[in-house]
């Protein structure tokens, strides 16, 4: 049965990932293009968020392999994988992810002329950041298509014995409201052995702690979903402690990396406090979302459908939007608001009006090849027998 609360969820963080992106143009971390004046108090909203906001993706995607399997063998689960992924990673780094690079090189004094003097005779030339190939944001695809079919295996093998052993010590463990931090094993092992050797870069190669840690928590998504019915009695239940100890993880962990340098005792306490506080509110979200958000609605056919392109498409509206305002003289509201207005807007009317009409389009950015609708036809419509 499907579980419209993980459609939800998945819409939810999707939407918080365009204003994180657009938090990127004003906090003072570096990205592809800045506003004049960076704000630092902003970091604080940013970081709570960053804690758990590509970990819960990860582990819904492991979730949605679990259903994806239930109708396709493993060879049609490969090529599905690899036309939902691949094909839109490879249009991406053609279509839309140039756009980014020459409004950067742009800004910073890098290159001088028009668009089309550097698309496409300039823009894949070298990888990025030295060259100008990249798949910035959508560096989730490749390392996902990476897990589904290196762990299809496994996910098999755990689909054919749902009675063997390990899945009734996951079952027996999951049914406890503290069970479930038996998971912040491998996490913490990661983060705390792993993470201070490798940056994190998303180039794929050499990046051996966002594989591991990335890997884990997709594969406790599929581990969770074969469990199903004993993990949302689970969370449903406790979500309110689960809710307690995310707050009081979050605050520990900020008061630690604001209060102490850096040493070997902090490190470890640190990276206990990191993966305690991600998981936690995981499982919060999951919670919550099982109990107010289970339930089917036309706009959430709309959005679940459209959340996919957006995801493609919106770094780019945002960094042009960000490129005509960086240097004006606004304030931080004005500006905020400006490009998350901007930012929805355009990638809506490229969504609505340049692929999800087109069926020749859709696959592109990893939709099915069905006939669409349009947005008012989507959601105004009257359901039979109502």
């Amino acid at each position: 049965m499907r579980r419209y609360d993980l459609d939800w969820l998945r819409v939810f963080v999707f939407g918080l990932l365009i204003l994180y992106h657009v938090g990127m143009f004003f906090v003072p971390w570096g990205w592809h293009i800045k506003n004049n004046v960076e704000y630092s108090w902003i970091r604080f909203p940013m970081l709570f968020v960053n804690q758990w906001r590509l970990p819960i993706l990860f582990v819904i995607s492991g979730m949605g392999t679990y259903y994806a399997l239930n109708k396709r063998t493993p060879g049609q689960f490969s090529l599905e994988r690899i036309r939902r992924l691949f094909l839109p990673l490879v249009v991406g780094m053609l279509l839309v992810v140039p756009p980014q690079v020459y409004v950067e090189r742009i800004a910073e004094g890098q290159f001088n002329g028009s668009y089309f003097e550097f698309w496409p005779s300039q823009a894949f030339m070298g990888v990025y950041p030295e060259g100008n190939l990249s798949w910035h944001h959508l560096w989730f695809l490749p390392y996902l298509l990476l897990f589904s079919l290196a762990l299809l295996p496994v996910f098999v093998s755990l689909r054919k014995h749902p009675d063997g052993s390990f899945l009734r010590w996951v079952k027996a463990i999951v049914s406890r409201r503290t069970g479930l931090f038996w998971f912040l094993i491998p996490l913490y092992l990661t983060e705390s052995l792993v993470e201070p050797f490798f940056e994190i870069t998303h180039a794929l190669i050499g990046d051996w702690f966002a594989i591991a840690n990335y890997s884990i928590l997709f594969f406790f998504g599929f581990l969770l979903m074969t469990v199903q019915d004993t993990f949302w009695k689970t969370v449903t239940t406790n979500r309110r402690f689960y809710l307690y100890c995310a707050i009081t993880g979050f605050t520990l962990y900020l008061g630690l990396i604001m209060s102490f340098e850096d040493s070997i005792t902090v490190h470890f306490t640190e990276a206990f406090l990191k993966v305690f506080n991600l998981w936690s509110w995981i499982l919060v979200l999951f919670g919550y979302a099982a109990t107010y958000w289970n339930k089917s609605s036309r706009t959430l056919s709309y959005c679940n459908e459209a959340v996919y392109p957006f995801y493609i498409l919106h770094q780019t509206v945002t960094i042009i939007a960000g490129f005509f305002i960086m240097d004006l003289n606004w304030g931080f509201l004005p500006k905020f608001l400006y490009l998350i207005a901007t930012t929805f807007a355009g990638s809506w009317i490229l969504y609505e009006f340049g692929i999800r009409r087109w069926k020749w389009i859709r696959p592109l950015f990893g939709l099915k090849t069905k006939k669409a609708t349009s947005y008012l036809q989507t959601v105004g419509s009257v359901p039979q027998g109502k």
